[in-house]
């Protein structure tokens, strides 16, 4: 299958700033992108591109004083088949993790090990291990936390979303990896889109997702604690320890979100 899939956001800025954008779709998936990955700028700028300590390619540019509009607009082909499930996959003692796996059993900045270690173990330390401890853990957050947009906080760790019970897709994340970390079982942050695909539309406007991946048998898998079931059509932007480290624009001095529009759509045919 082919979708469809892009964006159309606005900033304005007071002065010229300096920003860092995590707008690309990730290098992973790159070789499946159909004709040109671009992002275009109005007014134009000179953007430079790099890869991040995650292999996330990030674009730097100069916003000049007054609006700056970055859109962006691809076809992508896609297997069209849900998230792997793998019922036997087991959780690695951590003495037998890779080394560039541990780092994503420490805490960060949204995910606040220390707060919840307890009430990780209280709560999964007697249940079943690998695979099924992980699902547990999403049965858990998508039950715990009332989703809505209006809930939206930049500053919200995991330990404040189990508090407040309420959040966005992020908060879901995150609360989900926090957990997976509390139990030895390495969980990384992703963004990207995911699209109204192989399931009823939704009725609200069409934004960019958060969801997770959790180190298990030796590689990693896709889970998702705000929909909690398998998905079609994940198009994957960044990874990260958690939204620190994917945020789709950092600005270095003020900035103002003027418009934000995002379109993920299964091609008919493709």
């Amino acid at each position: 299958m082919q979708i469809r899939a892009g964006y159309e956001i606005t900033y304005e800025c007071p002065q010229p700033t300096p920003m860092v954008l995590l707008l690309s779709v990730h290098p992973t998936r790159m070789p499946d992108i159909v004709g040109e990955h671009r992002i275009a700028f109005d007014p134009p700028v000179s953007p430079r591109e790099y890869r991040d300590t995650f292999a996330n390619l990030c674009t730097r540019v100069m916003a000049p004083a007054g609006p700056l509009t970055v859109s962006t607009d691809f076809l992508i082909n896609d297997p069209g088949t849900p998230d792997i499930v793998e019922l036997d996959a087991e959780q690695l003692p951590v003495q037998e993790l890779p080394d560039d796996v541990l780092a994503y059993l420490l805490g960060s900045r949204y995910c606040d090990t220390d707060h919840l270690s307890n009430e990780a173990w209280a709560r999964f330390g007697s249940g079943p291990t690998g695979w099924a401890r992980v699902q547990a853990i999403c049965d858990y957050v998508n039950q715990r936390l009332s989703f809505g947009y209006q809930h939206a906080s930049a500053t919200r760790t995991a330990f404040d979303g189990f508090r407040e019970q309420r959040g966005v897709c992020r908060d879901f994340a995150h609360l989900a990896i926090t957990l997976c970390r509390c139990m030895n079982i390495p969980a990384r942050y992703c963004t990207g889109y995911l699209g109204d695909i192989g399931i009823a539309p939704v009725p609200e406007p069409m934004d960019f997702s958060a969801w997770f991946e959790a180190y298990l048998g030796g590689r990693w898998y896709t889970f998702d604690a705000r929909h909690n079931t398998p998905r079609i059509g994940r198009i994957l932007m960044a990874r990260g320890r958690d939204a620190t480290d994917v945020a789709l624009s950092t600005t270095f001095g003020q900035t103002r979100l003027a418009s934000f529009k995002v379109h993920t759509d299964e091609v008919a045919g493709g």
